[in-house]
């Protein structure tokens, strides 16, 4: 589900569900909550990587038993990721992520929080929340790339491609950049409080934003009328 390799400085957990995309099922969810935050409490770490196996960097969230979960079901799981991406925003080290393939959804998210981000050619990002009623991630990314181009790309649930990633700011760069995972940085604790002035702590607002919007009732139809329409525009 979720390997991790330890080299001087660096942790990199690579999501191992390629059978599903690599989608954050909850206990995907839970054991990156719980190796992230090991990472961060060791003082040896300066650098996280995020990495998928398979085809893809991370295709959403998993929802490949909806017909079973309840609207509160699906407001927890979706409470755990933000508990996630906030994780990872406010991480004291540098977070790293390389993605390729779908890097969809929660995955979009889950890219869009890292510090670094890095995209392969055949990466496409997509953040269809809004399609749904969903408000998730949406403040951090409009810091990312622009109010005016969050919204557009959140309202109109359009599809970027690696080109358009570069060129909004959301991809930092194209390809491998391994060599610079490894340069100088400054101290641990003047990195740390750089990274801490330089991040408004928005925490019980994106929350906020994100219960209010799930708890609205209907999710679970919401989300299945949402597949559907995917599922017909591909046939």
């Amino acid at each position: 589900m979720l390997s991790t390799e330890q080299q001087p400085g660096i942790t990199t957990l690579t999501l191992q569900r390629p059978e599903r995309g690599n989608a954050l099922g909850p206990e995907l969810v839970e054991v990156l909550i719980s190796a992230a935050e090991a990472a961060i409490a060791d003082p040896t770490v300066h650098t996280l990587v995020l990495r998928g196996a398979g085809r893809h960097f991370c295709t959403g969230l998993d929802l490949s038993d909806l017909a079973t979960l309840s609207d509160g079901d699906l407001l927890l799981r979706l409470v755990r990721i933000e508990t996630l991406l906030a994780l990872l925003w406010h991480a004291p080290i540098r977070t790293v992520a390389l993605a390729h393939g779908r890097t969809w959804g929660a995955g979009a998210d889950l890219f869009a929080v890292c510090e670094q981000r890095l995209v392969h050619p055949d990466t496409t990002l997509r953040f269809p929340g809004a399609q749904f009623g969903i408000v998730l991630g949406t403040r951090r990314l409009a810091e990312r790339i622009g109010v005016d181009a969050a919204r557009a790309l959140v309202l109109e649930g359009g599809e970027l491609d690696a080109p358009q990633a570069l060129a909004l700011g959301l991809a930092a760069q194209l390809g491998d950049m391994a060599a610079e995972l490894v340069a100088p940085l400054p101290d641990a604790a003047t990195a740390r409080a750089i990274r801490s002035a330089t991040r408004a702590d928005c925490r019980d607002a994106d929350l906020a934003a994100l219960v209010r919007s799930a708890a609205r009732p209907g999710l679970q139809s919401r989300i299945t009328a949402y597949r559907a329409r995917l599922l017909s525009a591909v046939a």
